[in-house]
């Protein structure tokens, strides 16, 4: 299938999606997801805008010689000439022409009062600057898409003039016409009711660019592609100015999985999850956990009632089988769980326990019972799993054997002013039978804590050094009692290779910490035995 004829997929995350609050990319982040957005199967990947700032211009710089692409193209983003310049002559032109990219995506005014208030120039100027932008190019070239800003606003004002934008950058050259909903105010009806004139009206090939200020982005995207519409934009992870824009991967997951289009090369749409979440990593902004298709709760059940029906067939409960995008079900323990729920989670991690009523009752009774007093098994495996080994085998996976642990946290005065908080903790504990009394500090109660516990433990046992804390997350859970109040901890723990998270759970947010922390190493040190 030639994807590049046939349909197009073109992200825009590195531009449109860089634009999002507090998301800031270095040429290098750039390069990186670029690669993976690659390993996606999209057809076309818009680096930026070169000339417009350094950072963009020496990507594309790099991307010349760094990146080797094997199913996108590279896409480079600009303007149309500036009014009373030819496109020859134009410095920012000439910047998209000398970037390297063999695409160039040029945004166009398609809102008859966008060209006269924000370019200052007449209809037909504005006419002009796309014709010599648009046939500049494609003599030089290079192949050439335009993106209709503000379409669907300028159609509903002025809809004659909007179709003409469109038919003067198609006769000119370019070969997509991309309608952007820039103010991202469409509902799917009105776009399809667009969609479906302009293909009647102009015979131009539609694209569609929308962003999520409705709610709508994704479903807009496939109104459009229902109407005619041959080339789709959108930002991994919903990325984006304010709301963002349309998710890719739901877009395309959609017409792969429901509407049976096949979009990207065959067998690339199982990248999808290891993709998102590696972009993430890269844009350090967490994965949305409610994420479609590739959100770690996009295919959790917590209920027993679906756990019931899961266990008889899991596409009962569930729209798709998980690993056609490279995800996985999961199974929540909590006070919603049923003997069905501990049964699936206990196979998840292991455990056959269909088999032992009553152990099924127990665990179940227990994890209700926890839960009332403030713990939570829907985040925490780790703990719930030595939990049910405790259970199962009637004693609690133990490393060392805890004597004591206590804090001291100490300011000193110093002419009036107070220094930095200095927190030292001290844990005697016993393992593999020899006796360890060690003190930490750190610059807090907690961090003093995990310090003093890995240099006890890791004498003992070395492959603790591996283990880091990646995350700490509290919760007050009865805010009514103020500082008396049940604290929740949860603590995520890292060896290098693979997480795992625990929780503790106490009036004091230090002893909450260190049940948390113990369980956590108790945890890595049972995984790394095991292997």
């Amino acid at each position: 299938m030639d994807l590049h004829g046939a349909f197009h997929v073109y992200d825009t995350t590195l531009r449109d999606g860089a634009q999002q609050e507090g998301l800031n990319l270095s040429v290098a982040d750039k390069l990186t997801i670029a690669r993976q957005l690659d390993g996606l199967g999209v057809g076309y990947i818009e680096g930026g805008w070169p000339g417009a700032n350094p950072k963009d211009t020496e990507f594309f710089r790099r991307a010349v010689h760094e990146l080797d692409l094997r199913h996108a193209r590279l896409a480079a983003f600009g303007a149309t000439r500036k009014a009373g310049v030819r496109a020859a002559d134009d410095p920012q032109v000439a910047a998209l022409r000398d970037s390297g990219a063999g695409v160039v995506t040029l945004v166009a005014k398609s809102h008859d009062r966008h060209v006269q208030l924000a370019l200052r120039t007449t209809l037909e100027g504005n006419l002009e600057m796309i014709r010599d932008t648009v046939s500049h190019l494609r003599a030089e070239g290079q192949q050439v898409f335009l993106d209709a800003e503000h379409f669907f606003d300028g159609y509903r004002r002025n809809r004659a003039y909007a179709l003409e934008v469109l038919r003067t950058a198609y006769d000119a050259g370019a070969e997509v016409i991309a309608l952007c909903d820039t103010n991202g105010g469409m509902l799917p009806p009105w776009v399809s009711d667009v969609v479906h004139d302009v293909i009647e009206t102009t015979d131009v090939r539609v694209g569609i660019h929308c962003h999520n200020d409705t709610g709508c982005a994704v479903a807009n995207t496939l109104a459009a592609v229902e109407a005619g519409a041959t080339h789709v934009q959108g930002c991994l992870n919903g990325y984006g100015e304010r709301t963002g824009n349309a998710d890719l991967i739901s877009v395309v997951a959609n017409l792969e999985l429901k509407l049976d289009r096949q979009v990207l090369p065959s067998g690339l749409l199982k990248e999808s999850t290891r993709i998102a979440h590696a972009v993430a990593d890269v844009t350090n902004f967490a994965p949305a956990s409610r994420q479609p298709y590739v959100g770690t709760s996009a295919f959790a059940h917590k209920a027993g009632l679906h756990a019931s029906a899961i266990k008889v067939d899991p596409d009962l409960y569930q729209h798709m089988d998980p690993t056609g995008v490279g995800n996985d079900m999961r199974l929540l323990v909590s006070d919603m769980a049923g003997r069905a729920s501990i049964e699936l989670k206990g196979r998840e991690l292991g455990f056959d326990l269909s088999g032992d009523r009553e152990l099924v009752t127990r665990v179940t009774d227990r994890v209700k019972a926890m839960e009332q007093r403030g713990y939570t098994f829907e985040a925490a495996d780790a703990s719930f799993e030595l939990m049910l080994v405790e259970e199962v085998e009637g004693r609690r996976p133990a490393y060392v054997e805890v004597e004591s642990w206590r804090v001291i946290t100490e300011t000193l005065a110093n002419r009036g002013a107070l220094d930095e908080a200095v927190s030292e903790a001290t844990v005697k504990l016993t393992a593999e039978g020899v006796r360890y009394v060690v003190t930490g500090e750190g610059n807090g109660p907690v961090n003093a804590l995990d310090s003093a516990l890995r240099t006890a433990i890791v004498q003992a046992f070395p492959e603790v050094a591996k283990f880091e804390l990646v995350d700490y997350k509290v919760r007050i859970l009865d805010q009514g009692h103020g500082t008396d109040a049940i604290t929740r901890v949860l603590i995520e723990t890292s060896d290098g290779a693979s997480s795992w998270v625990t929780v503790g759970v106490g009036h004091n947010v230090v002893e909450a910490s260190w049940e948390a922390l113990l369980d956590g190493l108790t945890y890595g040190l049972r995984r790394h035995h095991q292997d």
